[in-house]
Formats: structure tokens, sequence, C-alpha cells
């Protein structure tokens, strides 16, 4: 499978790489792209969290939409991944206009079989974003920083999507927690778009936030559903308050 994975990125670099170049990838909401210090950044690692099991769907429907733009994704994933939340799916893959000649996907055993496969696909110039799917439990610190180190180098970017927030250390750019919003009023052709309530928790250039975020397939971006506001924590989370 590595070696197939190789040969197959080998191949990819006698096409165009990524049109930028490290910088930022600006997603076009003024008060977002103003908190990420004009966009976010390529050449990096973020990684992008489910708020719980329940949201996973949401959480990697975001991930996808922070690298629609990049014209080759190889989205890797464990076996344990593929096994419990299932593969990409096709119609969902269409709702973010990613063709099918512009993904690669790969399925490995272990965490560390996939950490090693990331790093050596971001030293792929022609690969303008890397997707590791990862299930529960911390990330070897070393680890993390050689994909911050390959993503830097690249210029692509590096996105570890897991399936429920973590506390460990980390030297992402960013880091999220993603979760289903309502979507708009359903209309005769169905539901309405879908939304994501995205909360930056960590942001190596300066401030954190949260918004509502709808994503818009007319021309594959994100848009502001509602002004930013607080997420309120669960109500499991807060102090208890005796009864009279």
């Amino acid at each position: 499978m590595l070696d197939e994975l190789r040969q197959r990125l080998q191949a990819l670099q006698k096409n165009t790489g990524i049109d930028d170049g490290p910088g930022v990838l600006p997603l076009g909401i003024a008060a977002l792209d103003a908190t990420l210090g004009g966009g976010l950044a390529r050449g990096a690692l973020h990684e992008v969290a489910a708020a719980g099991e329940a949201h996973l769907a949401s959480a990697t429907g975001f991930a996808l939409g922070l690298a629609a733009s990049a014209w080759h994704l190889l989205w890797i994933a464990e076996d344990m991944a593929l096994a419990e939340s299932g593969a990409p799916y096709g119609p969902g893959l269409d709702a973010f206009k990613l063709k099918p000649e512009r993904l690669i996907t790969a399925a490995v055993a272990h965490r560390r079989d996939l950490l090693w496969a990331m790093e050596e696909a971001l030293h792929c110039r022609a690969l303008g974003a890397v997707i590791g799917e990862l299930r529960h439990g911390a990330i070897d610190p070393v680890a993390v920083r050689r994909l911050s180190l390959a993503a830097t180098a690249s210029g692509a970017l590096a996105l570890l999507l897991r399936a429920q927030p973590a506390d460990d250390a980390s030297t992402a750019a960013t880091r999220w927690i993603v979760g289903a919003a309502p979507s708009g009023d359903d209309t005769a052709f169905g539901p309405g778009a879908p939304r994501f309530a995205a909360q930056l928790i960590r942001n190596r250039r300066g401030p954190l936030g949260s918004w509502i975020l709808e994503w818009r397939d007319t021309d594959e971006r994100f848009i502001l559903a509602t002004h930013p506001q607080p997420v309120a924590a669960p109500l499991l989370d807060r102090p208890r308050r005796k009864v009279a």
C-alpha cells in the first residue's frame, strides 16, 4: 500500500502543484479572516476536532471546506476510523465540488503509519492539502512537530481530523472544534445548506472566536450564517447551584 502511494505521489509531481504557494488562504469572511491574520495559514498544520461523536460528519465537512481549493488532496485514514465512520461519500464530496481525479485516499493500520504517511506526502509539492483522519488518543508531539515542519517546507495545508477534542501539546497553527448547527429553512428542494458551529480554540496568530458558518456550494466557500457569538458551555460543565 505504501509503495503504491509513493508511486502515485511521484506521478503527481509531474503536474503543476500549489498555485499560490505559502501564504494565507482567505476564507472570504471579514471577521474570520481578520482573526486569522488574513486567512488560514498555508504551509502549516491545523487541527479540526468534532465536538462529539455525533458531530464527526460536520467536522469532516468543515475540513473539506478548508481544503476545497487544493487542486490535489490526499486523505489518509486509520482502519478503525474507516470501520466506525465509513469512507468518504461520493455525493458528499460532490457538494464540495471535489472531483474524483483530485482526491487520493489511503488507509493505514496504525497511527504511527498515518503520521508517517502524512509527513511523506507533504514532501510532494503537487499536493495542495493532506488530511489525516484518526480516532481517539494523544499524538506524539515529536510527530506533530515533524508534520508542521513538512507543511512549512512544502507550502501545503496539513489537516488533522480528530473524532473528539484533545488537550495534548501541539504545534498546530490553529485548533478548531466543530459541531453541527441547524440549517436554514427547508426549501421546495429539501433541507437548507449545511451549517457548522466552528470554535477557534487555538490560534498562533492571536485572537480566538466562534462562528456559525454555512457552506455555499454555488461559489464553493463558507459564508457567515449569523453574527459571531459565544458558544455556551454544555449544561453538565456548568457549576452546580443549590436550589432553595
